[in-house]
Formats: C-alpha cells, structure tokens, sequence
C-alpha cells in the first residue's frame, strides 16, 4: 500500500490517521506542494491524480483519490475497527459532522484557493488569514453545536471511539491554529481533540512526524 501525501496536508493527514487506526502498513511518497511550483503538477504525478491533489493511496494495483472516498474504501476492505456507526441515522450524523470540515470548512481555505486570491485577485496575507478565520469559525461554530447537542456524545464527536468525524477534526484544528483562529471558543472540540491526540493513531499522523517534515 502506497500513499502520495505531503505532510501538512490535512487531507493526507486524515488518510494516516485512518490507515493507523486501521493498523495498515503502508510506503508514504512525499508531494511537496511548494517546491519547484509544486511537485503535484508535474506530468508524473499527474497520472496519478489528474486533479493534481493529495492524497492518493496505491492498493492492490489501483489508485484511489479524495480522502473521503479513501477512508469509505479502507472501511469496507478492512471493517476492524469501523470508521462509522452501523446504525443508518447513526452513520448519517457522524458523516455529516465530517463534511461539515471536508467539505464546508476545508475546500476554501486549502492551498491553492489562498494562491488564487493572492496571486490573481491580489489580497494580501492579512486579508488570506482573515479569510480563513472566517470560514474556520463558520463551520467549528455549527459543528460545536452539534456536538453539545448529541445525544451519543462521548469522549469522541460520537461515543467513545473515533469515527470519520474525529479523522477530519483533527487535522482542520491544526489547520485552524496556523491560521491563528481562537479555538477557546469550542470547549467541546478542543475535549474532543485532546482524546484524539492521546491515541497512538493520531499522534503518529501528525505532520511533524511525517518522514518529508519541515
């Protein structure tokens, strides 16, 4: 198993996480989205994913690409220990707290949204952070909510073992603090996050632990 990540990507961050929870050995490939323009949009890379993203995990002969699509793969093919509740309404919530960060908060405050403001509609790095705050604040406000009202609240977004939502939390809060958002508004985010932490699973996924940190 192969997975092409960059470190302080938090969509690859999310697929370690899955993948050590799931106690799957695999070859990490280094992107570096910066260097030389970016490694991603390079020819090689490009037939590998031609959205020119990352992650993309190499299993079994195939190439699957998004993090969500990732982890639903690497649930069905290696059930223990689930990533998702069985209960259908059960699953449907811990899936919409996910993509609540995947695809409210994530998508328009990653990499090459902040390159597209600032190198074609000139806003400057202030204007970038402020931007991002915005949308981070948006999405952790509802999703704090949500969590404060569930009725399954554990020790995780949803009971006492980490599920999808945990997997896209985590690496959004470190997203988050780069951003220099207040996080001390989300009392039960930063409970959540500080079980997460604690577990060997997300603590070896971190970006300071990748092989290609900087």
């Amino acid at each position: 198993m192969k997975l092409y990540s960059f470190f302080r990507s938090s969509a690859s961050y999310r697929v370690r996480i899955a993948l050590n929870l799931k106690g799957l050995n695999y070859e990490q490939v280094p992107i570096h989205l910066r260097r030389g323009g970016g490694e991603q949009f390079g020819p090689a890379y490009r037939k590998i994913n031609p959205q020119a993203l990352v992650p993309a995990l190499e299993d079994d002969g195939r190439v699957l690409i998004q993090s969500l699509a990732i982890m639903e793969y690497l649930d069905e093919r290696y059930p223990s220990p689930p990533l998702l509740p069985s209960d259908p309404a059960d699953k449907a919530l811990v899936r919409s707290m996910a993509l609540i960060v995947a695809c409210e908060i994530h998508p328009i405050q990653n990499l090459r949204v902040l390159v597209h403001l600032k190198n074609n509609l000139k806003q400057s790095d202030d204007d970038l952070n402020r931007w991002a705050q915005h949308w981070i604040d948006l999405g952790l406000t509802a999703l704090e909510e949500m969590l404060v009202s569930a009725p399954e609240r554990g020790e995780f977004c949803f009971g006492d073992t980490p599920t999808l939502a945990d997997i896209c939390l985590v690496p959004q809060l470190a997203n988050a603090r780069r951003f220099n958002c207040d996080l001390s508004r989300f009392p039960a985010i930063m409970a959540i996050e500080t079980h997460c932490v604690a577990l060997p699973a997300f603590a070896n996924a971190a970006p300071e632990k990748q092989p290609d940190a900087e």
